[in-house]
């Protein structure tokens, strides 16, 4: 009984890691006469510290009878792509060196999930957005990526903040002392 409960807190845990996404559309695979179609689904998002960044995502979702009871599992196929959706990207470089998580879904009910990672690549200013899944156990290396640079659109007449920098369309902020946000 105990692991039962921790299996679905699990999967509450996983189902409330809710991002702030859009459902922007999705295409049927395959027809079931019980339960939905499998399909693919397409969602968007703004990457949370990136001002001036938006990444889609499209992956796999299975229908059917098991995805009506919630014990479906999807494949771990997932495409990503990410492009400038303003007319300046500004960001903090210090809030982007690290490796930060910024998109993930349940793929199961309670041991897959499919993420995005954000690298931020300070010597070409450019950042590059990981896709893939991964289960507790063992995880899949199917994955995508994609990339956006600073320097694929022209020069910004932006003006530099204090102690900050441009480079092409990005405006970088200038670093926050520790402890400030």
């Amino acid at each position: 009984m105990k692991k039962y409960l921790l299996v679905v807190l699990g999967a509450m845990v996983l189902a409330a890691c809710g991002n702030d996404t859009d459902k922007i559309g999705r295409a049927s695979t395959v027809f079931h006469m019980l339960g939905k179609n499998d399909r693919i689904e397409v969602e968007g998002f703004d990457d949370p510290d990136v001002q001036g960044v938006a990444c889609y995502i499209s992956y796999a979702k299975k229908g059917g009878l098991k995805e009506t009871v919630n014990l479906e599992e999807d494949a771990s196929d997932a495409s990503v792509s990410c492009v400038q959706s303003a007319e300046v990207i500004r960001y903090n470089e210090s809030a982007v060196l690290k490796p930060r998580q910024v998109f993930k879904r349940s793929a199961s009910m309670a041991f897959k999930s499919q993420q995005i990672i954000r690298y931020y690549d300070p010597k070409r200013k450019s950042f590059a957005y990981l896709v893939y899944s991964d289960k507790i156990v063992q995880g899949s290396p199917k994955n995508s990526l994609s990339a956006v640079s600073c320097f694929a659109h022209a020069k910004t007449d932006t003006p530099v903040p204090a102690g900050g920098a441009v480079y092409g369309a990005c405006v970088v902020d200038a670093p926050v002392a520790d402890g400030q946000k």
